[in-house]
């Protein structure tokens, strides 16, 4: 740096300011995607040093951005020395990521039901779950024919549409088939979202996330359960997803289940939606008798 060149040192000394700007908005998008997560897996994950993790999610959470939650663990339970709690996104955090118009969209819903009812909404909700199967059934059903793949590449689209998807695959791999055909199914997979741009919305009105979920089973062509909603309260959406394989032979209809609000609830006759069979590409929705099932919030 030229020391004539007063422009010169005032680029150098702005550079620290942007790297730790830059730094604390890749902590915090890592930990509104991947949450609950350590701060030993962030210091991994980004290429920095736990020390400089913990003073931005500090000065997250001192904004009331971040907040520490319990870690998600396995069917085998906490492994010695894994940490007990990592971090996750508040709802604050989740109303600053880039493109939340909770206000606008829920003034609209508030006056869709007002002129038309709430018919209105339902229909409303089906329609938009439609549009989503329609964006992407192409990319989902490219992924192939198992329903932990379809769950990845949904996870992958959904993220594209700004919901921070991924899969967790709980449990061992069971093998399936004999002899040289037999492939490693998971033992349950989740579908789990750790932002949602229409949060708040949903949190009014439900119906959003019923719809959803049943364009979840749709798309993945398995039974998927919903077990916790970012709008209930939780701190990811997270949906389970049956790894029975699909296809036209399968004796199993793809079912989805949710109750009011997002939450989880015990239920006879659960929706099955039906893969559409008709040149509209829409599905039917009947009802099947069963057990009463109650699912687990995360």
């Amino acid at each position: 740096m030229d020391p004539r060149d007063p422009a010169g040192a005032a680029h150098a000394s702005a550079a620290p300011e942007l790297s730790a700007a830059s730094t604390r908005e890749r902590v915090s998008r890592t930990v509104l995607s991947r949450g609950p997560v350590t701060a030993a897996q962030l210091a991994v994950d980004l290429g920095i040093t736990p020390a400089a993790v913990r003073r931005h999610l500090d000065s997250l959470a001192a904004e009331g951005l971040v907040r520490q939650a319990p870690l998600l663990t396995g069917p085998a339970g906490r492994r010695p020395g894994r940490p007990a709690r990592g971090w996750v996104a508040t709802d604050a955090g989740h109303a600053a990521a880039p493109g939340s118009y909770d206000d606008l969209a829920t003034a609209a819903l508030a006056a869709l039901e007002r002129e038309a009812g709430r018919p209105a909404l339902e229909r409303f909700a089906r329609e938009r779950a439609d549009e989503l199967v329609d964006r992407h059934r192409e990319s989902v059903e490219a992924a192939g024919s198992t329903p932990a793949a379809r769950a990845l590449a949904l996870a992958e689209a959904l993220s594209g549409d700004g919901y921070a998807a991924r899969t967790a695959v709980l449990g061992h791999p069971a093998p399936r088939g004999h002899g040289s055909a037999a492939t490693a199914v998971p033992a349950s997979v989740q579908l789990c979202q750790g932002h949602c741009p229409v949060q708040a919305v949903a949190t009014r009105y439900p119906e959003l996330c019923e719809a959803e979920t049943e364009a979840f089973a749709r798309l993945i062509g398995a039974p998927v359960r919903r077990l916790a909603t970012l709008a209930a309260g939780h701190h990811a959406c997270t949906t389970h997803v049956t790894t029975t394989p699909i296809g036209p032979t399968s004796s199993t209809s793809p079912t989805s289940q949710v109750g009011t609000g997002g939450r989880p609830r015990a239920t006879r006759g659960p929706a099955a939606v039906v893969p559409p069979s008709g040149p509209s590409g829409r599905t039917s929705q009947t009802t099947q008798t069963s057990h009463a099932t109650q699912g687990r919030s995360a």
